[in-house]
């Protein structure tokens, strides 16, 4: 099984950041990033990645790889945008291409639910569009829109190395159940030791302004917190 994961655009491309300038390829590739590593642990999987962190690539330079090479499976990692300032748009939504291919609507459809289920962002469902990487790619290919960085709630989420394995573990999730993908055996000659996992909570506060004080002085200190509702 051979899978191509896309990080959307690049890291100079114009246009593609949020309103306070983050970039939306310092999360794509941080997903991709994640996702390849998930993948890595599953029997017979080889993950390649037609971006760079370095400069921009083109679509035909990436798509060209990705069909040179007859990968099984293409699946785009981005975030969205409605716009270039602050609005109320949210949500996750997957994209085939126009003609619904069976197998890329199955593997679209099974990721779409794993986002939705596993970050809680609204279910804008599984669309049709004419893009580039969706028409001359000549396997499977999918293209996910991970939330809005034009939200102000949503691009806190993907600024979050938290929400960002989170997205990661959605896709591989949706990719290894429609495509039976098994785990590599782990040989060991100890019975397995269940880890303790620790949760950190900072106080809960009945007025939203206070909470958010809090997270500006633990950004300040290097900290990377998460507002919850």
């Amino acid at each position: 099984m051979k899978i191509m994961l896309d990080a959307g655009h690049g890291p100079n491309t114009p246009g593609k950041r949020s309103p306070d300038n983050f970039k939306e390829f310092e999360f794509n590739s941080k997903v991709a990033d994640f996702a390849k590593e998930l993948l890595n642990e599953y029997k017979d999987v080889t993950v390649y990645f037609d971006h760079s962190k370095k400069e921009d690539v083109p679509l035909k330079e990436r798509t060209d790889k990705a069909n040179k090479l007859r990968v099984d499976c293409y699946v785009s990692i981005h975030a969205n945008a409605y716009g270039t300032t602050w609005n109320d748009a949210e949500g996750i939504e997957t994209y085939v291409y126009v003609t619904k291919p069976k197998e890329a609507m199955e593997l679209a459809k099974k990721v779409q639910k794993n986002l939705v289920i596993r970050t809680g962002l609204s279910d804008r469902g599984v669309k049709t569009a004419d893009f580039h990487v969706l028409r001359e790619t000549t396997m499977t290919a999918i293209l996910c829109e991970c939330g809005f960085y034009t939200n102000k709630k949503e691009v806190a989420l993907l600024k979050s190395k938290i929400y960002q394995k989170t997205c990661a573990e959605a896709i591989v999730k949706g990719i290894a159940d429609q495509y039976h993908l098994k785990k590599e055996d782990v040989k060991t000659t100890n019975p397995p030791v269940k880890k303790k996992q620790y949760r950190v909570q900072i106080g809960a506060f009945e007025k939203k302004e206070n909470a958010q004080d809090l997270i500006k002085e633990l950004k300040e200190k290097g900290y990377d917190p998460i507002l919850v509702e």
